[in-house]
């Protein structure tokens, strides 16, 4: 069946956050150069200098026999003059090179790297290339022996860690608010009636950094007996139909021939939501203007303080998840064959995001959403069943996540005003963060005493992501969510080299805003 085309709609959104597949091979990574310790001079060698080269045999010396011992004094007060003419022998380890001119360097160079040569003989450092080919284990990239930077990602970790109290208080609003919402749109004459809470997002992850102030809560509602139709081979986004559609669905009214209308659906639950929250008499609540190509309806609690609540309809299916997803989800070596499969027997959710169609939005398309696996992959993230638990080995992975979402969003602060940031959001960092988990699955390499090596593993591979342009969606491999389609080169470029500036010169944005 050829796939259908329907009415695209207004501007596309910044904010999409699952590109076109791409029909080019997948990219695992970027070799990079092997690394080189410059050789050592012969000038640089302690003994060079004072020895010289051997003398012959029948030298002067040999022939006049021994040396008288006040020459011999002579001779080593002016070698001791020499020494405090020329100073000390060069050193080869220790000494940091000069900066380098021009964009800043990919990684801090070792101390073993250091001013061997002299600066005649160093090469300059090439800018950031686009290397073909698949990326390199993060383990396998050179390194020198100490994590690079001087800053304190455990300070770093303190100021982001949030206040029980204030957690306290804004889940109690938010539970209030979405417990309201849910009773009416399980009342009888609500087309909703089956809808139920689903926890999803960074909060309920226990990765929510800085404040509790924005929450992600899913309505799911079970809908049995769909058919999918692949839109285009997205690989993402789909159409919905019914294998039956029996008198008396209370969805028939979303209906567009034989489709269900995510934009109807979106349109009606959006209403009920914005009439209902006038009957909410102990929360200063509003709706927030929709976005366009957002799946949530945004509400925005004003008193006592400030806290978004993204609430998102979600349609559950019990199905086989669609075979785009067939080579997804890559955790058998991490947390294991049975894990995975387990994982892929719970349902899937199609979320009202609608696929980009040209300028526009093909408004009648649901895209598969897997929040609440993601969910279960951080709450177990372990390789070992104990990691993290209180009689365990604390592990750092969450604690990595947190900081690669931290530098984004201090990133986006930091250049508020420019437009080269605005398509980036927290799950490229997080889908990023999950191929690391995949490339270094043993709870060794995520030891929490290694916290800034492991960071700088995360930030290593999503910098290759970027000058690559390639960044597999964790579930869907075939949809880049880096592909030039949903974010520009030119945009790539400038994120790279604002990251790399911060790793050379030790993060000095986690202590900026």
């Amino acid at each position: 069946m050829a796939p259908r085309r329907r009415k695209a709609t207004g501007a596309a959104s910044e904010a999409e956050a699952a590109a076109p597949r791409v029909s080019a091979p997948r990219v695992k990574g970027a070799p990079t150069e092997p690394r080189e310790s410059p050789a050592v001079p012969e000038a640089a060698r302690p003994s060079a200098r004072r020895c010289g080269p051997a003398r012959p045999s029948g030298s002067r010396r040999e022939k006049s026999g021994p040396e008288p011992q006040e020459k011999r004094q002579v001779r080593a007060r002016a070698a001791r003059a020499e020494d405090r003419v020329e100073g000390p022998p060069a050193r080869t380890e220790g000494v940091m090179p000069p900066a380098a001119p021009g964009p800043p360097l990919p990684r801090r160079a070792s101390r073993r790297e250091g001013t061997a040569h002299s600066a005649r003989e160093r090469r300059p450092q090439p800018g950031p290339t686009k290397v073909p080919g698949p990326l390199v284990p993060v383990s396998s990239l050179g390194r020198g022996k100490e994590a690079p930077g001087a800053w304190k990602p455990r300070a770093v970790l303190d100021k982001l860690r949030l206040s029980r109290q204030e957690i306290s208080e804004a889940a109690e609003v938010v539970n209030r608010l979405t417990d309201h919402l849910l009773r009416r749109l399980q009342s009888c004459e609500s087309e909703f009636k089956g809808v139920a809470l689903l926890h999803t997002g960074s909060y309920y992850e226990r990765v929510k950094i800085s404040a509790p102030n924005e929450f992600d809560v899913m309505f799911k509602l079970e809908v049995p007996r769909i058919q999918l139709e692949e839109y285009y081979n997205s690989g993402a986004h789909y159409f919905v139909k019914f294998k039956r559609n029996p008198k008396g669905n209370p969805l028939g009214q979303f209906l567009e021939g034989e489709i269900l209308s995510a934009s109807k659906m979106l349109s009606k639950f959006r209403k009920i939501i914005k009439e209902e929250i006038k009957n909410i008499e102990d929360t200063d609540v509003m709706v927030e203007r929709k976005r366009r190509g957002s799946p949530a309806v945004t509400l925005l609690v004003r008193k006592p303080k400030e806290i978004s609540v993204d609430i998102i309809l979600a349609l559950e299916s019990k199905s086989s998840w669609p075979a785009s997803t067939m080579e997804g989800l890559p955790i058998s070596n991490w947390l294991g064959a049975k894990v995975r499969n387990s994982l892929r027997r719970q349902p899937f959710y199609l979320v009202p995001k609608h696929a980009k169609e040209g300028s526009g939005f093909q408004e009648e398309t649901w895209r598969l959403s897997f929040s609440h696996i993601e969910k279960e992959i951080l709450k177990n993230h372990g390789q070992s069943k104990t990691c993290c638990e209180i009689d365990g080995v604390k592990c750092c992975r969450k604690e990595c996540l947190k900081l690669m979402k931290y530098l984004l969003e201090q990133l986006k602060k930091k250049f508020g005003n420019r437009k080269e940031l605005d398509k980036f959001c927290s799950y490229h960092v997080k889908t990023a963060f999950f191929h690391v988990c995949t490339q270094d699955p043993d709870d060794s390499q995520w030891h929490s005493k290694d916290l800034e090596l492991c960071f700088d593993n995360c930030v290593t591979y999503f910098l290759q992501c970027l000058k690559t342009e390639q960044l597999e969606h964790y579930f869907i491999p075939e949809v880049n969510l880096f592909s030039r389609d949903h974010i520009d080169k030119l945009s790539k470029e400038f994120l790279s080299k604002q990251i790399e500036y911060e790793r050379n010169n030790g993060f000095p944005v986690f202590g900026e805003f």
